[in-house]
């Protein structure tokens, strides 16, 4: 498809996970894509993975897109200043996906008992990074109409499911900015939402879990909760925004947060492996129903 050809789009946290696959499928559209995060070939970055924005920017252009792969940290206004002066004087398409706070989660403990700098950390992260982009990247945004704004969170709900109050603060914050934008941005013509994923197979999830994307279902109730049978793959989650991006009414969804799940009732694609996983139809009628995730079909649910 090129339904995106002559589109320019900026991805934030572009390095890998939901940010890479985002840029590779807007690349699969024909899209020229600035891929910007902390990690190059040259520098890591505290996250201390293996995967590099030039690799991202090498599977946009593969994809049939053009990938520019530029080293940006979003907690330096002056580095985004860089980015921004580098992509040029509009950007049609922006994806703020920074987040890098895995490693500062700390897992079953009272927040009380849990590292107050951990804590801070997080949401400097997974918000002020947020502001930061958004304030040095927006105006090239809403230099003209038909500009699209998306923010990248976990989950579509501000009810609290953990794990963490600083978790629960960064998510439901990026959630927050989403919906502000959707107010703000439609004085311009232009659209902010926010999308989210249902449960990642991601790099550092199937690096977790010790599997890789061929041999994850082996992983289901061992190393895995049993959920993980419903999980997906990032470019499932791509696929959504890609269409998004590429869908003349986009401004219908202003200020909502949209699930991979629902993205894919609304336009039709599948994941990778050809399967719709629904982790909110998993969350309803198995989660919330009481029933154990062991006795209930997976097939129904992908």
């Amino acid at each position: 498809m090129t339904d995106l050809n002559g589109k320019v789009a900026v991805v934030t946290g572009a390095t890998r996970g939901c940010g890479r696959a985002i840029a590779v499928e807007l690349g699969a559209r024909g899209a020229t894509v600035y891929c910007a995060g902390r990690t190059t070939r040259r520098s890591g970055s505290p996250m201390a993975r293996p995967e590099t924005i030039e690799d991202t920017a090498e599977l946009v252009t593969a994809a049939g897109g053009h990938g520019l792969a530029v080293r940006c940290d979003f907690t330096e206004p002056s580095d985004v200043d860089s980015l921004r002066d580098s992509v040029g004087d509009r950007v049609d398409i922006l994806i703020d996906d920074v987040w890098g706070g895995d490693r500062f989660i700390e897992w079953d403990v009272p927040y009380w008992e849990s590292s107050l700098d951990g804590a801070l950390a997080q949401v400097h992260n997974a918000l002020d990074t947020h502001l930061i982009a958004l304030h040095r990247l927006l105006p090239l945004v809403v230099s003209r109409p038909g500009g699209l704004v998306i923010e990248v969170t976990d989950g579509d709900t501000d009810v609290y499911a953990g794990p963490t109050i600083p978790y629960y603060l960064a998510k439901s914050g990026v959630r927050a900015i989403g919906r502000a934008l959707g107010a703000e941005l439609a004085k311009y013509e232009c659209t902010g939402l926010t999308v989210t994923p249902g449960f990642l197979r991601s790099e550092m999830m199937l690096d977790l879990f010790e599997v890789t994307e061929d041999t994850w279902r082996d992983a289901v109730g061992k190393k895995a909760p049993a959920d993980f049978v419903v999980s997906e793959t990032p470019h499932y989650l791509g696929r959504g925004v890609a269409a998004l991006a590429a869908d003349p009414e986009v401004s219908r969804f202003a200020g909502k947060t949209l699930a991979s799940w629902t993205l894919m009732h609304t336009y039709g694609f599948a994941d990778l492996d050809g399967t719709r996983p629904d982790w909110g139809r998993w969350l309803k009628e198995v989660r919330e129903a009481g029933i154990e995730p062991e006795q209930a079909d997976p097939a129904l649910f992908r």
